[in-house]
C-alpha cells in the first residue's frame, strides 16, 4: 500500500509507533475526561476545555519564536516529558483521595496544552525532511494523521470494554506511559536514525506567529482555511466534547456508549484516511477539503433530531451521525497537511502550523465559553444543530467561492 510506504525510513517506522501509543493514551484521556468533567460540573466542563485552548492560545503566541530556535527532534522529546509529568498530579490525587480532583485536573489540562503547542509544529516542520520526498508526503502525511484517528477507534473502544473493571484514574496512567514511550522513540532517532538533512537543516529565527498568517495567507486555499479554522473546530469541539456527552446523559447512557460513538467516528475516520493516505495528492484538493466541512456539519446536525426518533431507531441512528462525521476529516487534514509543507518556504512551516493552532483554539475558547450557558435544558438540541449548521457554511461558502480555483503552474 502507497500509505505504508514511508515505514520503510527506519525514522519514520519509530516516530510513527510512539506517536501511535501516545495518541491512543491521547484519546482514553480526553473521552474520560470529557466524561468525568460533564458528571460532575454539567454544562460548566466547557470552561476546562476553554482553559485548554486559552493555554494553546498564549503559547502559540508567546513561545513560538523561542521555540523555532530549538532543535525539533529535542523539543519534541521535551514536550513528550512534560506531557508524562503533566498526568502525575491528578494520577497521585486521584489515588490518594479516590477520583482526580478539580485542582489536579486544571493544572493536568494546562500543562498537557503546552506540551501540545510545542509539539505539533515541530512535528510538521520534521515531516519534510525526514522523508526526504515529497512524493512521499501524502502518504506520510496520511500515516500520521491516521495515528488520531486509529486511536480514537482503539481507544474509546478499550474505555468502552474496560470502564467497569478498570479505576478511571488509570486511563491517565496510561496516558502518562504512552508519553514516556514515544519520547523513547524520539531519542532512538536522535541516538541511531537522525537522517543528515534533518541534523544540518538551518533552524529558523525569530518566526512570530503574524509570519505565519501571511505564509497561510499567500495561497488562497490555506487562507481560506485559516480563516474557518476557528468557527469549524470550535462547533466541533463543543458538539463531540460537550454537547454528545449531555445529550447522552440526559438519555441516560453511560460512559460506555459515548466511548463507542467515538469508537464508531474512529473506525470512519480511519477509513477515510486510508483511502485518502492511498491515493495521490489532486489536482483541485478544494473539492474534497470543502465537502469534508459539509459532510461534518451534517453528522453533527443529525445528533440533534436523535431522541426525536421512535426509541428502537435511536440508537442506529447515534452510530450512523457518528460513522457520517467520522468520514470528513482525513478529507481536509491531509490535503491542507501536503500544501502547508510544499507550497510555503521551509523555515516558514512552524509558524504557520503554530497560526492553524492559534486558529483553532481561538475557535475552541470561543465556543467553549458560550455555549455551557447555551446548552442547557431545552436549548440543548438547537445549540448542538447549530453548531453542525456553522461547520456545514464553512464548507459550503468555500465550495462555492472556490469552485472554478486552479493552482497557477
Amino acid at each position: 500500500m502507497r500509505l505504508l510506504q514511508p515505514l520503510r525510513l527506519p525514522a519514520i517506522a519509530l516516530l510513527w509507533g510512539g506517536l501511535s501509543l501516545s495518541a491512543m493514551g491521547d484519546q482514553l484521556y480526553a473521552v474520560a475526561l470529557s466524561w468525568i468533567a460533564t458528571d460532575v460540573f454539567g454544562p460548566a466542563a466547557g470552561y476546562l476545555a476553554a482553559l485548554q485552548a486559552l493555554t494553546v492560545l498564549v503559547v502559540a503566541v508567546g513561545a513560538g519564536g523561542f521555540a523555532d530556535r530549538l532543535d525539533a527532534l529535542r523539543l519534541m522529546v521535551g514536550a513528550d516529558l512534560l506531557r508524562a509529568v503533566a498526568l502525575a498530579l491528578p494520577i497521585g490525587l486521584g489515588l490518594a483521595t479516590g477520583s482526580p480532583t478539580a485542582l489536579g485536573l486544571g493544572v493536568a489540562v494546562v500543562l498537557l496544552a503546552v506540551g501540545q503547542a510545542l509539539f505539533q509544529p515541530a512535528l510538521q516542520s520534521m515531516l519534510p525532511r525526514l522523508t526526504g520526498d515529497a512524493g512521499l508526503l501524502p502518504a506520510a502525511n496520511a500515516l500520521f494523521d491516521g495515528t488520531e484517528r486509529s486511536a480514537r477507534l482503539v481507544g474509546p473502544g478499550l474505555l468502552a470494554l474496560l470502564a467497569g473493571l478498570v479505576p478511571m484514574i488509570h486511563f491517565l496512567t496510561i496516558n502518562a506511559a504512552s508519553f514516556l514511550v514515544s519520547a523513547a522513540a524520539l531519542l532512538a532517532i536522535l541516538r541511531w536514525h537522525r537522517p543528515a538533512a534533518v541534523a544540518a537543516a538551518p533552524v529558523a529565527r525569530g518566526i512570530g506567529i503574524l509570519r505565519g498568517i501571511q505564509a497561510m495567507r499567500r495561497h488562497p486555499l490555506l487562507g481560506y482555511v485559516l480563516a474557518g479554522a476557528g468557527p469549524l473546530n470550535g462547533a466541533w469541539y463543543a458538539v463531540f466534547f460537550l454537547g454528545l456527552p449531555l445529550l447522552l446523559q440526559r438519555d441516560g447512557q453511560g460512559i460506555g456508549s459515548y466511548g463507542a460513538l467515538i469508537a464508531t467516528y474512529g473506525a470512519a475516520n480511519l477509513l477515510s484516511n486510508i483511502v485518502c493516505g492511498s491515493l495521490p495528492m489532486p489536482a483541485r484538493p478544494q473539492f474534497r477539503m470543502f465537502a469534508s466541512s459539509m459532510l461534518v456539519g451534517a453528522g453533527m446536525a443529525c445528533f440533534a433530531g436523535i431522541a426525536a426518533l421512535p426509541e428502537p431507531w435511536q440508537w442506529p441512528a447515534w452510530l450512523a451521525a457518528a460513522f457520517l462525521s467520522g468520514l470528513a476529516g482525513p478529507l481536509k487534514d491531509i490535503p491542507v497537511a501536503v500544501l502547508r509543507q510544499s507550497r510555503i518556504p521551509a523555515p516558514d512551516i512552524p509558524a504557520a502550523t503554530r497560526a492553524g493552532m492559534v486558529a483553532n483554539h481561538g475557535g475552541m475558547l470561543v465556543a467553549m465559553l458560550a455555549m455551557p450557558s447555551l446548552m442547557r435544558g431545552e436549548w440543548l438540541g438547537p445549540a448542538v444543530l447549530g453548531c453542525g449548521a456553522v461547520a456545514f457554511a464553512v464548507g459550503a461558502i468555500g465550495f462555492i467561492r472556490f469552485a472554478g480555483w486552479r493552482e497557477a503552474a
